[in-house]
């Protein structure tokens, strides 16, 4: 008897299990969203929510290195390249300048000025020259501390290096690179799985400590960063795949918001988001050996949020000192703001404290230029946010987008998830859902 009570509480385990994952995740996370956001009103200070979303963030940050590492060996190792890779890099980079004109242009449409009262104490770069300089030590970083540290930049440097290395390699070699690849993506679809859960726990954080209060004291400047980053998002990006397609974009465009940027939203790290958009690529039917390397390539360089963020607060410190700015040195802003959003994973401090850089390109002191980092970190429970949504879901979109881009040379349609070989005007119709 004792037996057959047992039998029937695991059968409705597994049913339950069964009826939960069939929902699809996307509404899951809402779900979560929700219920996290009316404890953290109701219920502030309870640890054991609090955990969830630091356990979530601290599962796919460690799963990360490791997932890009043997990703981008056993791509390289198998490499059949098909041109992809150059458009991606190319797409990031012309999405991260657009993202600074952007800024600029807001900046001069809505100029801002900003209170600065207390200095903050940090470590910034004095120049580009150091920014630089700190990319290329990361490149030759001891690979196992580059691991443990997750230095992306040296992961994918000596991932590349023992990558094209093992393409003499025998191809039973090749294939156990290949098996610890499968396994560790599989583990990372386990950890996605409990996002729901660790979604609930993040915004039950945000919601409990931060309050709303952070969210009007600086609401024009949030305005004009998140305005810009919306902008990118649903119209300059979307025009930069059309044209790279001629296709509508905005399927392919909304899936990867969704699917991508509301975890990066909540998590705030493109490195944790990695495991998220490779899950992503797989499900769009994208090439494995391509992603593999342009997913963890784009968490390092196409910083599109980040150039908006170092262009429009720069631009608010000079309008707060009464600097003029000329068309000739806004041009250079953008372009300073995007090769410096690039460098931004190399600096501790991300892209906020690389605004005194910015602001050295009209003469602002140190001391000026830490008062707007600091306001930067005010509003860091948004403006991080959004700047992580953006940069983490276009990693996908541009990935896609080349990818598409050589398919329809090759005379194939596709939809989110596979593709279709063109030849049915009907099916043709529907190539994207």
């Amino acid at each position: 008897m004792e037996s057959d009570f047992e039998e029937t509480g695991v059968s409705f385990v597994k049913e339950l299990f069964r009826k939960w994952n069939d929902i699809s995740l996307i509404k899951r996370i809402v779900v979560g969203l929700v219920i996290g956001a009316i404890l953290g009103v109701f219920f502030p200070n309870v640890e054991l929510l609090t955990l969830l979303g630091s356990l979530f963030v601290s599962a796919l940050k460690a799963v990360a290195p490791i997932l890009v590492f043997f990703l981008v060996i056993s791509a390289l190792a198998n490499a059949r390249s098909d041109g992809s890779m150059k458009t991606v890099v190319v797409l990031y980079a012309i999405s991260t300048l657009v993202a600074a004109l952007v800024a600029v242009a807001a900046s001069f449409l809505f100029p801002l000025t900003l209170t600065l009262t207390d200095a903050v104490e940090q470590a910034s770069p004095s120049g580009i020259g150091e920014v630089l300089t700190t990319v290329i030590m990361n490149v030759v970083d001891n690979p196992v501390n580059a691991l443990v540290n997750a230095n992306y930049v040296g992961i994918l440097a000596w991932a590349a290096v023992l990558g094209i290395a093992l393409r003499i390699a025998s191809e039973s070699t090749k294939g156990v690179f290949t098996s610890i690849s499968d396994a560790v993506s599989q583990v990372v679809r386990w950890v996605i799985s409990f996002a729901p859960f660790g979604i609930l726990g993040l915004v039950y954080t945000s919601v409990s400590t931060s309050g709303l209060e952070i969210f009007t004291e600086y609401g024009q400047l949030l305005l004009v960063l998140v305005g810009c980053m919306i902008f990118i998002a649903l119209v300059a990006n979307p025009l930069i795949v059309f044209l790279s397609i001629r296709k509508n974009p905005y399927p392919l465009v909304l899936r990867c918001l969704k699917d991508s940027g509301i975890t990066a939203f909540f998590t705030r790290s493109s490195a944790a988001n990695i495991p998220v958009n490779m899950e992503l690529c797989r499900k769009l039917g994208l090439d494995k050996d391509n992603y593999s390397v342009s997913i963890p390539l784009g968490a390092t360089i196409n910083m599109a949020g980040a150039a908006v963020t170092i262009a429009v607060m720069t631009m608010a410190a000079a309008n707060t000192l009464g600097i003029a700015v000329d068309l000739p040195t806004a041009v250079i802003l953008c372009v300073l703001a995007a090769v410096s959003a690039c460098g931004a994973s190399g600096v501790a401090g991300g892209s906020l404290l690389l605004i005194p850089l910015a602001c050295s390109l009209f003469g602002i002191g140190n001391d000026i230029a830490m008062q707007v980092v600091a306001i930067g970190f005010i509003i860091g429970v948004i403006q991080d946010s959004c700047e992580t949504g953006l940069n983490s879901s276009s990693d996908v979109l541009f990935t896609a987008t080349a990818e598409y881009r050589t398919w329809n040379k090759e005379g194939r349609s596709y939809k989110a998830g596979a593709f279709i070989e063109k030849s049915d005007p009907a099916e043709e119709a529907k190539a994207f859902d």
